[in-house]
């Protein structure tokens, strides 16, 4: 009986010191990971928050918060044109921008999937724009390549056609942005490339003994295996598109006439030149739906058409 209970109690003594062990290791994943956590504590979760706060408020920054319930959202909606002119543009915007995006990053990396000598140096040159896209420099330089004595003009003039502003026309401006955020493709080009690498060379191998032609191949073998990759690349630039800011802001300021008034735009302009700041945490917090809504639909539609190897990951 004695031996029975000194048994016991040991058990008990190596469960606790098992504890105490497991408990100082969890104390210092903890201990690691606490700069990145008070981080993301205090610089996201407070200031969204914080944010959620102010939509319900009337703020400007110098005096103390009003509370004004749905007023900034029943606004929006229904008596500010500008944030729904900022919404239709945006609307268009991602929904040209990045299927050509996407699809000019495609056709490149496809070129670039090929084991010739000094290909790495083309690669490399070609992903340039991507870093250097989003910059302020190739914002102004953007902004003289389209003016009226800019060298798109220069050029058209070599043929005989007499150019324009053409980011100071309504029914360019927006087209030039475009045209910027496609010459962007350096990113997306990257992953299709690491993607198309992937793709046992047995199925074209096999495609071809079956007699498909390179077209063949590319709609029934790379596109099928490349579905994964695209999904990815798809929701990131739908994401990226949403928020673009840079391009706007630097280049058109908006205009003309509010065609290129991007929604990070408008909602910079509520919050920092008019100080709305409630009004403008508001529009934050719709633009967080309206990327939601987007990313949930690529993600409720991807089971149609996204193929993945094995049944497991369907």
């Amino acid at each position: 009986m004695r031996q029975t209970v000194a048994t016991d109690r040991h058990s008990i003594g190596v469960n606790k010191l098992a504890a105490i062990r497991e408990w100082k290791k969890t104390i210092i994943g903890y201990a690691f990971i606490s700069p990145w956590l008070i981080g993301f504590i205090v610089f996201i979760i407070g200031p969204m928050l914080a944010s959620l706060y102010f939509s319900f408020t009337q703020y400007d920054m110098l005096s103390n918060p009003k509370w004004i319930g749905l007023d900034n959202y029943i606004e929006m909606f229904t008596s500010d044109k500008r944030f729904l002119t900022a919404l239709k543009v945006t609307l268009l915007f991602v929904l040209v921008s990045v299927p050509l995006k996407l699809m000019f990053a495609l056709l490149v990396a496809m070129i670039f999937n090929v084991d010739r000598k000094g290909v790495t140096v083309y690669r490399t040159l070609y992903y340039i724009p991507s870093i250097l896209g989003g910059s302020v420099a190739v914002a102004v330089m953007w902004k003289q390549l389209f003016g009226s004595k800019g060298a798109v003009n220069s050029l058209l003039g070599l043929i005989g056609i007499k150019g324009m502003s053409w980011i100071a026309s309504p029914d360019f401006a927006l087209w030039t942005l475009i045209l910027l955020v496609v010459w962007q493709f350096g990113s997306p080009m990257l992953i299709f490339l690491a993607g198309l690498k992937q793709i046992p060379t047995e199925l074209y191998e096999a495609a071809k003994m079956d007699g498909a032609g390179a077209v063949m191949r590319f709609f029934r073998v790379t596109l099928p295996m490349l579905t994964p990759i695209i999904f990815f690349n798809l929701v990131m630039q739908t994401i990226g598109g949403f928020m673009t800011f840079t391009q706007s802001f630097l280049i058109t300021s908006g205009g003309p006439m509010d065609s290129t008034l991007f929604y990070a735009v408008y909602l910079y302009e509520t919050a920092f030149t008019h100080f709305h700041m409630g009004y403008a945490s508001a529009m934050a917090w719709v633009l967080l739906l309206i990327v939601g809504l987007f990313t949930a639909l690529i993600f409720k539609s991807s089971s149609s058409w996204v193929h993945y190897e094995t049944e497991g990951g369907k």
